[in-house]
């Protein structure tokens, strides 16, 4: 039984927009989750707060002055925002609450900045220990920058151009001449982390659709695109999840009568077509939230939240009277085949596919047993008298 990840908001300004988007032809699910993956982990975002205020906190210590003290207060005001914004997200999402997304992507924007303007004057200090200091932690910043922010590419590179732009900054005041290789070294730094994080993004990207395809394959029934067996049950597991069995659930089992002469007669291939039709029919009527499965052969599934004796009939005789209407077939062949239907309620006859596919087995044979083109509902214990179910006529002219 999986536990569903939390989803964070897409940003809602223009250009923070601009800054995270990863690609015009990629999937909404999939850009959702590359802006949750910039929130990351606690762990990660941890190392990279802890490290740049204990370098700008030592700095200041050791020059106690207006721009060092100030910046020292800009990065401890800015890791702790960043912190409160980063857990408060985490818990909107939990949540299905809209994050303030574009406030964190801010942040780490002038998180970048403040690392800049620290590496400036600790470089135009004429103190070679902070210089040191403050370029090994920008360099150190930069790597987990690129490693971490890589699924939007533009953010990651804006990012690094703030922590690194400071030293070409700073080269010209420096009185030595050497330093200017910086003008060199910077941009292409600045070319290289970004192209890699662009490859990055690519990869990520690319691998997400395959995992969703896979997903998508292992879950739905590739003749017709409805869920499968193995969809149905994970949804079935995830609403008991999520309900925590406080709602009841109705499983229609629906078998078409007269299939294998519409199979015999015209070819698989008809047949096939014609599985395809009914699924699109079946599709058109469930409601939203609803869900149509096919779970083999001729044997199709919703998994409903209509529970009420009324709602379920009702609806079971509009399947029946929807997917008895002719069908056209690409050979211009018209064919037309019925429905019976058996119905289970959960918890009623189990909380798990097995026993509620028991029950709504029985019901069905219950249906067919009295002429074909029928809805029972199955009673209390049926699953301990298959002969229990009373059957109802649907309200149509019987299949012959």
């Amino acid at each position: 039984m999986g536990v569903e990840a939390p989803s964070y908001s897409l940003p809602r300004w223009r250009w923070t927009r601009w800054l995270t988007d990863a690609g015009h032809d990629v999937p909404a699910d999939i850009r959702i989750a590359l802006i949750g993956s910039l929130f990351g982990t606690l762990p990660i975002f941890a190392g990279g707060v802890i490290n740049t205020m204990a370098v700008s906190l030592l700095i200041a210590l050791r020059i106690p002055t207006a721009p060092f003290i100030f910046w020292c207060g800009f990065e401890i005001a800015c890791c702790l925002a960043r912190l409160a914004v980063l857990v408060s997200a985490r818990k909107q999402a939990e949540r299905g609450q809209p994050t303030p997304t574009d406030l964190f992507v801010l942040l780490g924007l002038a998180w970048a900045a403040g690392i800049g303007y620290g590496t400036f004057i600790s470089l135009t200090s004429g103190d070679w220990v902070i210089a040191a200091l403050a370029c090994l932690s920008a360099a150190a910043m930069v790597g987990g920058t690129c490693f971490r922010n890589f699924a939007a590419p533009r953010m990651a590179g804006l990012m690094i151009f703030l922590v690194l732009g400071a030293c070409c900054l700073a080269a010209p005041f420096l009185g030595e001449p050497i330093m200017l290789i910086v003008f060199f070294q910077i941009p292409a730094y600045l070319l290289s982390m970004t192209a890699a994080a662009y490859k990055l993004n690519a990869m990520l990207v690319s691998t997400m659709r395959a995992e969703r395809e896979h997903e998508f394959h292992a879950r739905h029934d590739m003749l017709t695109g409805l869920s499968n067996r193995s969809g149905l049950s994970k949804a079935l597991d995830l609403r008991f999840a999520r309900d925590a069995g406080s709602r009841r659930l109705a499983l229609i089992y629906l078998d078409l009568d007269g299939f294998k002469a519409v199979n015999d007669t015209h070819g698989h291939m008809a047949g096939d077509r014609l599985l395809q039709l009914v699924a699109e029919r079946l599709r058109g009527m469930v409601r939203a939230g609803d869900l149509a499965a096919r779970i083999g052969g001729d044997e199709f599934i919703v998994l409903s939240g209509q529970t009420e004796t009324a709602q379920l009939l009702g609806f079971g005789e509009r399947l029946i009277r929807e997917i008895s209407l002719p069908y056209e077939l690409d050979n211009r062949n018209a064919v037309t085949v019925g429905a019976s239907i058996g119905i289970a309620l959960a918890p009623e006859h189990g909380t798990d596919m097995a026993s509620l596919l028991s029950a709504a087995d029985m019901a069905l044979y219950q249906a067919k047993s009295k002429g074909k083109s029928r809805c029972v509902i199955a009673p209390p214990g049926l699953h301990a008298n298959p002969f229990a179910a009373a059957t109802l006529p649907s309200g149509v002219p019987q299949l012959h």
